[in-house]
């Protein structure tokens, strides 16, 4: 059977591939694939331990079993507008989530949210600093597994919504080449009373930075580097099987 394989962020370097087509006996578990590799590019089974699978844009384990056409994705720890690239909106909550290359207006999509009832809104904006540890930072660069970082926006937001007594909520996360001072991620939320608003937007981007697979690259005058980045634990718990173990 014939199995399409990507690859993101650092695993990308790594191998140099961005996506590759791998044929396998039937049977074949997600673990199989990566040990295929893993024996093609020795890196991996080092970093093993951070890498988490999607099978067909959803969480899997490594003994997940694959069929014919299947989409398996190789994730690094993620890294924690206009002109959306993905877009999924909820038509019943006004609720909203969002990829773009586009400048984010954080304060236009609290506008955009507001109800009568509200009588607050928070806007958490996530800036690009000029500066990592001393090391001066010429601009960013994002890539994602756009069509399940999508997914799993919506995925935290709807939970976010059905736990706290809020509004609305709304996540929109950039792409591409962010220069410094421009907004590269977005949560706001609105709400009839400010501390459930808080509350929610700093959930909201505490999970987004664990859980949705977007990476960043720090550019530098001497060099460029991937960030280092860490899985929320409940990932890593329903990752069954191990490969370097």
């Amino acid at each position: 059977m014939r199995i399409r394989v990507l690859f993101f962020g650092v695993l990308r370097d790594v191998t140099g591939l961005r996506e590759d087509v791998a044929d396998m006996p039937e049977g074949s578990r997600i673990g199989d694939v990566f040990e295929s590799y893993a024996s093609r590019f020795p890196k991996l089974k080092e970093i093993a331990a951070s890498i988490v699978p999607a099978l067909n844009q959803q969480f899997a384990s490594h003994s997940a079993e694959l069929h014919d056409g299947d989409e398996v994705a190789f994730l690094p720890p993620v890294s924690g507008g206009s002109g959306y690239t993905q877009l999924i909106t909820d038509d019943a909550t006004g609720n909203f989530f969002a990829l773009t290359r586009g400048a984010i207006d954080g304060a236009a999509i609290a506008r955009q949210l507001l109800r009568g009832e509200d009588g607050a809104f928070v806007n958490f904006e996530g800036v690009t600093r000029n500066n990592t540890k001393g090391r001066a930072t010429q601009y960013l660069e994002y890539e994602c597994y756009e069509p399940m970082a999508i997914k799993v926006m919506a995925e935290i937001g709807a939970e976010i919504a059905k736990t706290l007594a809020i509004g609305r909520i709304a996540m929109v996360h950039r792409l591409g080449r962010v220069e410094i001072g421009e907004t590269s991620v977005a949560v706001v939320v609105t709400s009839p009373h400010r501390k459930p608003a808080f509350e929610a937007a700093l959930e909201g981007i505490n999970r987004l930075k664990r859980m949705v697979p977007v990476w960043k690259k720090e550019f530098f005058a001497d060099g460029e580097v991937w960030v280092d980045g860490e899985w929320d634990d409940a990932i890593i718990r329903a990752r069954a099987t191990n490969p370097s173990s």
